[in-house]
Formats: C-alpha cells, sequence, structure tokens
C-alpha cells in the first residue's frame, strides 16, 4: 500500500479519511451484544468471522453519547494493539490515492473534532478529516479500554 492510500467515509455528516494501512475491511455488522458499564461510545460486541470484535461508535466518542444510539450498520475493521475493533461511521464513499496526501489543517476546525483530527486529505475537491483508528479506543481522559 502506498502511503497516500485513504479509506473515504463519513460520521454524523463530516466527511473523513483512515489511512487504508490502518484498516482490514469494512463490513456491514450484524447484532451487536452490550458491554455493562463500558463506557458509554463502547457500543459493544459482535461476531465477525470467528472473532470478536469490540465495536466503537466514533460519533459518540465525538460528539458524546446523546449522539450515538442508532442502529450500528458499516464498521471499519482494524486490531489494535492485538484487540479487533469495529469502527462504527455513517457510509462509505470510496478507497483511492489522494494523490496531494496528508495536508495541515489551515483554519478552524469544529471543537468536537479537535482531539481527533490530526490533518486534511482532499477527494474530488473537497476536503475530508484526517482520523488516526487507535484514537478512538482510549477512553476519554486517555485510559486505553480494557475490553
Amino acid at each position: 500500500m502506498t502511503d497516500n492510500l485513504f479509506l473515504f467515509a463519513s460520521i454524523a455528516g463530516s466527511p473523513i479519511a483512515i489511512r487504508a494501512s490502518e484498516i482490514e475491511a469494512v463490513v456491514r455488522l450484524g447484532d451487536v451484544v452490550p458491554i455493562p458499564l463500558a463506557p458509554p461510545h463502547v457500543r459493544g460486541l459482535a461476531a465477525l468471522r470467528s472473532r470478536v470484535l469490540t465495536i466503537i461508535d466514533m460519533q459518540a466518542r465525538v460528539f458524546g453519547p446523546e449522539s450515538g444510539g442508532r442502529p450500528a450498520g458499516l464498521a471499519v475493521i482494524a486490531d489494535i494493539a492485538a484487540h479487533s475493533y469495529g469502527f462504527l461511521v455513517d457510509s462509505v464513499s470510496d478507497i483511492c490515492d489522494a494523490p496531494e496526501g496528508i495536508r495541515p489543517i489551515r483554519g478552524r476546525i469544529a471543537p468536537d473534532w479537535v482531539n481527533f483530527v490530526s490533518g486534511l486529505v482532499e477527494q474530488d475537491g473537497r476536503s475530508h478529516l484526517l482520523l488516526t483508528l487507535s484514537d478512538f479506543v482510549s477512553a476519554p481522559g486517555g485510559n486505553a479500554l480494557a475490553a
């Protein structure tokens, strides 16, 4: 894979990009089983090809638990620190090369995104917020999840 290959998707109407090197697959989820006492952005556990995934609601992680609660649909699958995760996204538009690569953030972005965005990636004339999936695994405040 090249350094300029990205998955382009959306969360809560915001265009996002994720490095393809972070991603194992994109799947449509079935049942998600809630985890008692888990942080609100941890939707639960799901089975995928004989393994268990911890499902992270990226929208709830960014905007707070009141923004979550929608049905689990598409998930970006990744292994982080020897654990399998599914990161919920609203839609996926493409996976392709972005010849301009990662650009620095110029101007202001919405305050909710500040802790998650590391740059911008252009695709079809539109800026996408560059996200790193491991940033969504830590609980708010920086503690790693123990799922």
